[in-house]
């Protein structure tokens, strides 16, 4: 027996770390040319969530040359017992080491994950800077959202791929291969790497401050780097890999299903929502492809569940088409059609009932705020009118419960949008009583997150509020929020002011991180281990203020640190959403044929792609 085997039995849910799943790919490891360590800063069943993770899976497995193989944090009762025993970070396939692989690549998913990063370097042996590795260490990447503001792990990281990972991977690889067959060192590796777009390599670039500690630039520091580097986009998704046998688990993980992702971006614009930005231009999958896919998923992986996943489904062009087709075709089997994210304006009811005709669940909506003032503000583009007709429908239909997304601390907030929140969920709490909903079976939960202004958002410029404001903005609201069928939760607002932080930070928070790890932070997403004074140690030690990253108004003239990072949005259009926000003025969808101006077709050469016309 291997000191895994005896480790396993000593630690929950050993799942998490057996390897062997249905579908997971072990190949001859002296049969491939490369071998590629997919890490997933987080825990197991987080990862295995992560759609992201099976396409690349999928596609470098698909090549004769070159393997991948799966790595996740461990639990601090996994990693207390590897590292009392000595054991390196290890791979679930072959349960080889990380270092013996040639290249380890994290997936940046969210800021309070990084610190993870930093503990499963430490625990595969692997130097923690980029500068201290030679050519005997695997080639750190990263790549994914936060990949967006590269800076805060500039230090860490050999090299970033900006935008989406299956347009980029085989052409980074071949010359990964290329650089390996010519011998080349570990910094003419860099440089072959640089040859393919959408590579960014923080050591080939030389940060500028001003004499007020302020950032100047980032710059190329050698001859022939790029100023700036742009996202890569997959122009048809119909055509890209997609994981018809995806690895599925022994254990039950956040999101237990079949996912298929229907279209890539959103036409909305809410002006704090990043990934709005960062996946645009749209692209529809056809209907045809959807239910092709879902079709090789429910074959190959047993799933009860399939999940038409997206930005915003019930934008999907013909979402009813597809969901029809495949509730005709699995229902007979128990198996579900779920769509994860709803609006409040375009829903319908008899959607929802055909969706749900397997199994009923409770309604989410996200309105994110209480007001429509507050809404024109953040381009939310629904109404209050929107949301109560459609729950007054759903509960008259039989539904008992509905979940309510809001976001507080938005830009221009005052107590009167803190006071529609409340007064939204009472009104919704009251129309489900009006259509008979049992009263111990209706219920209404609110949920509030604070806003953490993000990079290549129009609200990249604003401030967080103070975290004593969030804390008070949420007492305000417990307050209201009180009463029978109503439940109130929120997420803890010391983690949104680190995470703000780090999401428009710049290079000097790799000491911070550097402080954390050696502080014992990790899994920092986890309320359960989330420490904030730790943090606020951390940031002392290296000198430096997190209220200076996280609460301040950025100026439209001043350089920002993921100003080289290109994501296909102008700065121009950026200033120009935020303006209109601060005079309550709201922007089209551009799915609606309005083009709103925000430039990302012509640079980047790429359209919008819809199912139907």
């Amino acid at each position: 027996m291997d000191v895994i085997e005896q480790i396993l039995p000593e630690v929950q849910r050993p799942a998490r770390y057996a390897g062997g799943e249905w579908n997971s790919v072990r190949k001859d490891w002296d049969g491939v040319d490369i071998k590629v360590a997919f890490a997933f800063p987080d825990a197991y069943e987080v990862g295995m969530s992560h759609l992201g993770l099976q396409i690349l899976y999928w596609i470098v497995n698909g090549r004769p040359d070159a393997l991948m193989e799966r790595v996740f944090a461990p639990w601090p009762d996994m990693e207390e017992e590897m590292r009392s025993r000595g054991l390196p970070l290890f791979s679930l396939e072959s349960r080889r080491p990380v270092r013996d692989f040639d290249i380890l690549a994290f997936t940046l998913q969210y800021e309070m994950s990084f610190s993870n990063i930093l503990n499963m370097l430490d625990l595969a042996g692997i130097p923690l800077m980029a500068e201290q590795r030679d050519e005997k260490f695997p080639l750190v990447i990263a790549g994914g959202p936060c990949a967006f503001n590269p800076e805060p792990l500039a230090g860490f990281i050999d090299l970033f791929v900006i935008g989406e990972g299956e347009e980029v991977i085989n052409e980074f690889l071949d010359a990964f291969l290329e650089a390996k067959r010519r011998g080349l060192s570990r910094q003419g590796l860099l440089f072959e790497a640089l040859k393919v777009p959408g590579v960014y390599v923080p050591s080939l670039y030389r940060v500028h401050y001003g004499e007020d500690g302020s950032v100047l630039k980032v710059a190329p520091a050698v001859e022939g780097v790029p100023e700036r580097v742009t996202k890569r986009v997959v122009r048809d998704l119909n055509g890209a890999p997609f994981p018809l046998r995806p690895v599925v688990p022994f254990t039950e993980i956040v999101h237990d299903r079949a996912m298929v992702e229907v279209m890539r971006g959103c036409t909305r614009g809410c002006r704090f929502c990043q990934a709005g930005v960062l996946y645009r231009p749209v692209r529809e999958k056809k209907c045809e492809t959807v239910l092709e896919q879902a079709a090789g998923l429910v074959r190959n992986t047993g799933y009860g569940e399939i999940s038409l996943t997206s930005l915003s489904t019930s934008d999907y062009t013909p979402v009813r088409r597809a969901v029809k087709a495949l509730v005709d075709e699995y229902a007979r089997q128990g198996v579900n059609v779920s769509l994860p994210s709803l609006r409040a304006d375009n829903f319908s009811v008899e959607l929802a009932k055909e969706v749900q005709r397997v199994r009923r669940s409770s309604l989410t909506f996200a309105p994110e705020a209480g007001t429509q003032r507050l809404r024109n503000v953040i381009n939310k583009g629904v109404t209050g009118e929107d949301l109560l007709k459609t729950v007054s429908a759903a509960f008259r239909e039989g539904w008992q419960a509905v979940k309510l997304y809001f976001m507080i601390g938005l830009p221009t907030e005052t107590d009167e949008d803190l006071d529609g929140i409340a007064g939204l969920a009472g009104e919704v709490l009251a129309l489900g009583r009006q259509a008979g909903v049992p009263a111990g079976r209706l219920r209404v939960t609110v949920s509030v997150s604070s806003f953490v202004p993000k990079a290549h958002t129009p609200f990249q410029w604003e401030p967080q509020a103070p975290l004593p404001a969030l804390k008070q903005k949420q007492a305000y609201l417990s307050g209201k929020l009180k009463g029978r069928g109503l439940a109130f939760n929120y997420h803890d607002a010391g983690l949104s002011f680190i995470e703000a932080a780090f999401a428009r930070g710049d290079r000097r928070l790799g000491a911070v991180l550097v402080n954390a790890f050696k502080l014992g932070c990790k899994f920092d997403g986890w309320s359960e281990h989330f420490s904030l004074s730790r943090w606020l140690e951390a940031f002392r030690r290296a000198g430096l203020n997190p209220e200076q990253y996280a609460n301040r108004r950025y100026g439209y003239a001043e350089p920002l640190p993921w100003d080289h990072i290109d994501s296909g949005v102008s700065k121009e259009y950026l200033i120009l959403e935020h303006r209109r926000a601060m005079a309550g003025l709201t922007t089209l969808d551009c799915r609606a044929g309005s083009c709103t101006g925000c430039g990302l077709c012509p640079a980047l050469a790429a359209e919008p792609v819809y199912a139907e016309a």
